[in-house]
């Protein structure tokens, strides 16, 4: 349950987990900053929809986390309100290359991969802190950073060599600023596997996505092709007060694919 006034920034909310954790957010009446990099359209289309679901503030702000003066921009943003209660890091990046294919990704890709996946966090983190404190103070408990990770930072999978060490270096990241920001601000790293969104279908098209997909369906201990919805929750109870006891935590959910790897 939000309390009255809640607010959050939620990073690559345009579309896929991002948009699905405002919408649920918006169901709480949440005050809410929607971030896009590249799609204005579906960013302003998840916005309607946070507003019909009843948030009870949207703004639409556009934002590269790679850059840290579009990292302030963002944070600006929720500047009215005076403090924030969460902060959701999900803006992400990858190149699909094959993980053999050692001539597949240049340096320059790595750069770019690790400058929004890894830094970007790094960086909304530190421009929303003084916000993030004022949310502490003004509610009398700590107030929550939720960094979106993935498996492949685990395990090693992925999309590409770059992307699994991107999110590695993120879930490396946690415990660390867990340990700064405590007692005011948790941190913790939400670590999904396949997640059923456009993602696979931008890098590998229609057909390559749904062969991904039924492979993962197969693969998983529960059969099931997790949506964006699913993970929104978890984001959701790691960014709310039910999770008040729970710092530095990675946590998957994956449909159990770590236990066959």
């Amino acid at each position: 349950m939000l309390k009255n006034g809640f607010c959050a920034i939620l990073t690559g909310s345009a579309s896929g987990l991002g948009a699905a954790t405002a919408r649920l957010l918006a169901k709480g009446g949440a005050r809410i900053v929607i971030n896009y990099s590249n799609s204005q359209k579906d960013a302003e289309a998840t916005a309607t929809a946070c507003r019909m679901e009843g948030a009870a503030e949207v703004v639409v702000v556009q934002g590269d986390v790679s850059r840290d003066e579009d990292c302030r921009r963002i944070v600006a943003a929720a500047a009215p309100w005076r403090q924030l209660d969460l902060l959701v890091n999900n803006a992400g990046t990858t190149k699909h290359v094959p993980h053999h294919d050692l001539d597949g990704l240049s340096a320059e890709d790595f750069q770019r991969i690790y400058a929004v996946n890894t830094i970007g966090p790094y960086q909304m983190i530190r421009a929303a802190r003084p916000l993030l404190d004022a949310g502490a103070r003004v509610s009398g408990r700590s107030v929550a950073v939720v960094n979106v990770s993935s498996i492949a930072g685990i395990n090693g999978d992925g999309s590409s060599v770059a992307y699994s060490a991107s999110k590695g270096a993120l879930n490396a990241m946690t415990a660390p600023l867990a340990r700064a920001l405590a007692p005011s601000i948790r941190v913790n790293t939400v670590c999904p596997g396949y997640i059923d969104t456009q993602w696979f279908t931008k890098g590998r098209g229609e057909a390559g996505a749904r062969q991904v997909r039924d492979a993962v369906v197969a693969r998983v201990p529960l059969k099931v092709a997790s949506t964006a919805e699913d993970i929104a929750h978890l984001v959701c109870f790691l960014g709310s007060p039910a999770s008040a006891n729970m710092t530095g935590e990675c946590v998957r959910t994956d449909a159990g694919l770590h236990l066959i790897l």
